[in-house]
């Protein structure tokens, strides 16, 4: 369980699915354009893990522009327990193209 394609994301997000989408991108990034998941940029990944313990076991979804940040969130979090993380394929790019 490692990459989620943006055809997918989007049709569970169509379908009204509570999903849990983490942004690793910067903040300004963020506030240029969102889907709707919570910031935690990379970088402050680390500083944020207990903030984020609850979701150990849950599927989690994180993103970035091209799915390089996220490919490293996602081995991050995974390095730190969490089992069910997947990285948006391509990222925002991709998501918007589609």
């Amino acid at each position: 369980m490692n990459d989620i394609l943006p055809n997918e994301l989007k049709h569970r997000m169509d379908q009204g699915e509570q999903l849990t989408i983490i942004d690793v991108r910067e903040k300004w990034e963020f506030e240029e354009y969102n889907i709707g998941a919570k910031l935690f940029p990379l970088y402050e990944l680390p500083k944020n893990l207990p903030q984020l313990e609850k979701l150990k076991n849950e599927e989690i979804i994180v993103h970035c522009q091209s799915g390089k940040r996220s490919n490293q969130a996602r081995k991050y979090l995974q390095k730190n327990g969490f089992i069910k993380v997947r990285s948006l394929s391509g990222g925002l790019n991709a998501f918007i193209d589609n």
